[in-house]
This record gives C-alpha cells, sequence and structure tokens, in this order.
C-alpha cells in the first residue's frame, strides 16, 4: 500500500517558461549565468514593414525586355464621357451615384487612366446617352424596346 500514501506527491507536469518569458532579457542572462549555452539569431527583417524589397524575381521582371501593361480607355472616350455628362448636367460625383461606382471611377475613366470594364462602360453609356464602345463612339445612344 505504498501508491496510497497522503505525504507523497507526484507531479505529473510542470509548465515551463513562455516563448515570452525565455526570450526576454532575464531569462537570457540567467542561463549565461547557469553556465548554459544560448544562442541568438535575428530574424531577417523581423518587426520591419519591408513589403517592397528588390528580389531576384523583380530585377528579373525589370531586365524584362517585352512591354507588358494593360490596355487603358482612350483619351478619346474620357473626352466623350466628360462631354455627355456636361451636356446632362451632372457632376463627375452625380454620374457615380447614378450609376452605383465610386466618383473616383468615372474621374480615371475621363482621364484615360482606367482599365475598361464593359459593365461599367454600359452603366455609363445609358447614364449619359453616348456609344463609348465601337465604331461609333460619341454618337447617341439608340433606345431599345424592352422585352415584356
Amino acid at each position: 500500500m505504498a501508491e496510497s500514501d497522503w505525504d507523497t506527491v507526484t507531479v505529473l507536469r510542470k509548465k515551463g517558461p513562455t516563448a515570452a518569458q525565455a526570450r526576454s532579457k532575464q531569462a537570457i542572462t540567467a542561463a549565461q549565468r547557469r553556465g548554459e549555452e544560448v544562442e541568438t539569431s535575428k530574424k531577417w527583417s523581423a518587426g520591419q514593414n519591408k513589403q517592397h524589397l528588390v528580389t531576384k524575381n523583380t530585377a528579373k521582371l525589370d531586365r524584362e525586355t517585352e512591354e507588358l501593361h494593360h490596355d487603358r480607355v482612350p483619351l478619346e472616350v474620357g473626352k466623350v464621357i466628360m462631354k455627355g455628362r456636361q451636356d446632362k448636367g451632372l457632376t463627375q460625383k452625380d454620374l457615380a451615384t447614378k450609376i452605383n461606382e465610386k466618383p473616383q471611377i468615372i474621374a480615371d475613366y475621363e482621364a484615360g487612366k482606367a482599365i475598361p470594364n464593359n459593365q461599367i462602360m454600359g452603366k455609363i453609356e445609358r447614364a449619359i446617352g453616348l456609344k463609348l464602345r465601337g465604331r461609333e463612339i460619341g454618337q447617341p445612344l439608340e433606345a431599345k424596346p424592352k422585352k415584356k
């Protein structure tokens, strides 16, 4: 009946220091005093916001001779949007609200900076009543009969 002795205590597990406690300055100096080996290594760019670093891949892309860029809205289309908007007496914000888009999108389309999106182009066409795609850019948009 040695196992039922009330005076003995069995420790199943003892919690060690947490990771933050083990890395603290006090824990490191205590380990050094005890003569234990302490390995310190600094993680590369740890705790810094280095998102835009030049790596091998970006340098390789820079050396590419092929022109890789997205097509932009032609400036002609931007001028048609501006003319149609002004003829209707709308500001960029009013037109954007009318087509449920952000005002910056209208500004980008008018400046020729936007990448063309057929859904947005269609919304703008209907809002200003002018064609923005195809051969007849700037021509009035003929109303199509609605299907029942």
